[in-house]
């Protein structure tokens, strides 16, 4: 089975996870905890972003609207899943003494959160005359 097979079974299972390699430190595990569920308030602040951009705005023209809010909206599922498969592939890797994975989801949320924040600032600065 592949890696992500593996580590999407464990996100129901979580308690399989410690049948791999050893204990680590409990302050590691509670550490890599702390971040699951940094990455899950990230994830529902992206969500309520999507949500008052899509009430707030009314006078934004409704194609502008709409993808600005299932900009932050579809950063906040992927946010969400992503947390859960990181917390999964860090624990294992600490339980087997590798190094933890590398991702470049940051990278793509932050792209996602700076498109829809720059849009704002124009919509912001400059209003916004467009129809519904």
């Amino acid at each position: 089975m592949s890696d992500f097979g593996r580590s999407l079974r464990l996100w129901f299972a979580p308690q399989r996870v410690s049948e791999e390699g050893g204990t680590p430190d409990y302050r590691f595990s509670l550490a890599n905890e702390r971040t699951f569920l940094a990455w899950l308030r990230t994830a529902l602040a992206l969500i309520g972003g999507g949500f008052a951009v899509d009430q707030f705005f009314p006078e934004l023209a409704r194609w502008l609207r709409a993808g600005m809010a299932l900009g932050l909206l579809g950063a906040g599922v992927f946010c969400a899943l992503r947390a859960v498969n990181h917390w999964v592939r860090c624990e294992r890797a600490m339980r087997r003494g590798e190094d933890l994975p590398v991702t470049r989801f940051p990278t793509l949320l932050s792209l996602v959160v700076a498109v829809v924040a720059m849009v704002m600032v124009v919509v912001v600065l400059f209003g916004w005359e467009g129809g519904r």
